[in-house]
């Protein structure tokens, strides 16, 4: 009995979902669509009646959320995965670095931006045959691997991947060469196994001061570098120059803070973070304006001299004869 009533229960409900009126299935998951998010979680038996009512918004339908059927009808001919991002909004998960090679490629994310759904998903594995592959952790597979343009990659920044790596330390498990960035000079993420920004957002919040397991996971994090930025080109040639200098050094500390701030998660010390985009921004802005009167000016250049206007005195009398 009590299956049977499940059963007609979600007969019920698909039947709102795949009617012609899309407001009343809207009204119906904003009131109850955290119940459905949570029986991925703890109702396995009915994964496969729980999916097709899911909605999420995605990178190609920001403002109106998208069921698993309509994003699989979407999806390119030669595309083999689910790929979704977790993130705190939606302008934050389009605006993600992660999402650079597959807005570029016009393949569609799926917009995770309540806490319970990257869970949910995960519990899922996958729908009609489809991985779910979060677009953030590492080994991501596009389906446009150039293996003879990897190795040249790989020759030409190894060493300079093993010198960040070492200068980093214990903050990442290994530097590799992205294929995910196209305009964003690094980016971090998290393990194959590890904890999303997302997740580790959720985790950190629940830890009650025990931060082991939070220290474990940030250590398995994967420094990804972009090759073909300006940026690291500079980097690498400073490597190849004097791999001591500790412009390059400080650069390097950076770019991985900033890269732990675009990637989504939370620097332990943002008072530093601060103190290094000063401490930068000072040497590059040394020079390029006066501070004081005594600097000089480059040649053939004068300061500009506001001119002085003598200001004409009327006499009020004088004033009121000329009306």
């Amino acid at each position: 009995m009590r299956k049977r009533l499940v059963r007609k229960a979600f007969d019920m409900i698909l039947g709102i979902s795949m009617s012609d009126n899309r407001e009343d299935y809207e009204k119906f998951w904003e009131n109850f669509g955290k119940h459905l998010k949570l029986g991925c979680i703890e109702d396995c038996e009915n994964h496969k009646r729980i999916a097709p009512l899911l909605r999420f918004f995605s990178s190609q339908s920001e403002e109106e959320l998208i069921s698993l059927d309509e994003y699989v009808e979407n999806m390119k001919p030669d595309q083999k995965d689910i790929y979704y991002i977790a993130a705190d909004s939606v302008n934050s998960a389009k605006n993600t670095p992660f999402m650079e090679r597959l807005a570029e490629k016009d393949l569609e994310v799926l917009f995770l931006v309540d806490p319970i759904d990257e869970v949910a998903i995960q519990n899922l594995k996958s729908y009609k045959e489809k991985n779910f592959v979060d677009i953030s952790k590492e080994d991501l597979d596009l389906g446009d691997k150039n293996e003879e343009r990897e190795k040249e990659m790989k020759q030409e920044f190894g060493q300079t991947c093993d010198w960040i790596k070492k200068h980093l330390g214990d903050k990442v498990a290994s530097v590799q060469i992205s294929n995910r960035l196209s305009s964003s000079p690094c980016v971090l993420v998290s393990g194959k196994f590890g904890w999303s920004a997302n997740m580790e957002r959720l985790m950190k919040a629940q830890s009650m001061g025990d931060a082991s397991s939070l220290d474990f996971m940030r250590s398995r994090r994967v420094f990804e570098i972009n090759p073909d930025h300006p940026i690291i080109r500079n980097l690498d040639a400073a490597f190849k120059t004097n791999p001591d200098d500790q412009d390059a050094l400080r650069a390097i500390d950076l770019l991985y803070d900033a890269a732990l701030v675009s990637s989504g998660f939370t620097p332990d010390n943002p008072a530093q973070l601060g103190g290094k985009i000063y401490e930068m921004m000072g040497m590059a802005l040394t020079g390029k304006w006066s501070a004081s009167s005594g600097q000089s000016h480059p040649a053939g250049i004068q300061p500009h001299v506001p001119e002085t206007v003598e200001a004409e005195v009327v006499d009020p009398a004088e004033a009121s004869s000329q009306k």
